[in-house]
């Protein structure tokens, strides 16, 4: 009987062992399973973060682009000028190679990391240059207020030195003007008496006294003097006497040359009659260095 039964215990001794197996198999197969969804978990969380990542680049490369766009309205500088915008374009360019990129290529989100890393490097020494010229280029400006406003000084100096010598001229000008005193114009016959009927006429005499004035320059004077009839007509040998008076051209009766020295200097011109005179009040105007310095008037009677 003890014999039959032992092929009994050997069998039931092997399904224990079995069943054993399979348990530890299970058990390593869940295990494997647990493992293998954790590792799909770490690749999903691995691509969300890449995914991230190139998002994150592509906003920098985004926010460099339009740094560049903003530096280039401050810049006044062609050279640099230029520079910028061809780094701009080496952005938008290395941007266009980010979107075509995985998210998964690591080696190339690598390198458009480095590259970007580069172009802010870049970017801040065009920064320090845009600094530089914009610090020169405002002590220019104060430099060049400065030079406008002295050069605004100096004209207005210029301009009140101008205005005082022009006023000092002047009244230089005034004071050496000549001037005639004792002025007489006398209406006389050949005998030289004074005659009052216009018939009787026969010379009208013009005479004066240019004063004394130091100022003056001395040498030789040309005295103008014009006789106006009562027509205001001038009394004219020839129409081609004329001098220049207030920039015009106008007619003399006589003329005389005098040697003045600064005194008191007599003159008198001598007008003899050839021609119909009319009665009626005779002004003798006298000039000299373009002025008129003295006038008279006499009345003839009929």
């Amino acid at each position: 009987m003890e014999e039959e039964n032992m092929p009994h215990k050997k069998t039931g001794k092997y399904i224990k062992w079995f069943i054993a197996l399979i348990l530890v198999m299970l058990v390593g197969l869940g295990v494997a399973v647990y493992h293998i969804l954790q590792k799909d978990a770490q690749i999903e969380d691995l691509e969300q973060q890449s995914d991230l990542s190139k998002k994150q680049l592509e906003d920098e490369y985004e926010s460099l682009s339009v740094q560049y766009e903003g530096f280039k309205f401050s810049v006044k500088n062609d050279s640099l000028l230029q520079k910028l915008e061809n780094e701009q374009t080496k952005v938008r360019r290395l941007m266009e190679e980010l979107k075509a990129t995985k998210a998964s290529n690591r080696a190339e989100i690598g390198r458009l990391t480095k590259e970007l890393g580069s172009l802010r490097k870049i970017l801040k020494s065009y920064v320090i240059q845009i600094d530089s010229l914009n610090q020169t280029n405002e002590r220019l400006v104060k430099e060049n207020a400065e030079i406008t406003n002295k050069y605004k000084e100096t004209n207005k100096t210029l301009d009140q030195v101008r205005q005082e010598k022009e006023s000092l001229n002047e009244k230089v000008t005034l004071a050496s003007k000549l001037d005639a005193t004792g002025i007489s114009i006398r209406a006389v016959n050949k005998k030289g008496k004074d005659q009052k009927r216009i018939d009787k006429v026969e010379q009208i005499v013009v005479s004066f006294t240019i004063t004394k004035n130091i100022t003056a320059q001395p040498g030789e004077r040309i005295i103008y003097v014009r006789i106006m009839k009562p027509d205001d007509d001038v009394l004219v040998k020839s129409r081609a006497n004329v001098f220049t008076y207030e920039n015009k051209e106008i007619n003399y009766s006589m003329k005389r040359i005098v040697e003045y020295g600064g005194e008191e200097t007599p003159v008198t011109l001598y007008w003899i009659v050839e021609e119909y005179l009319q009665p009626g009040t005779y002004r003798a105007d006298i000039f000299a260095d373009g002025s008129r310095i003295g006038s008279r008037s006499i009345t003839i009677e009929k």
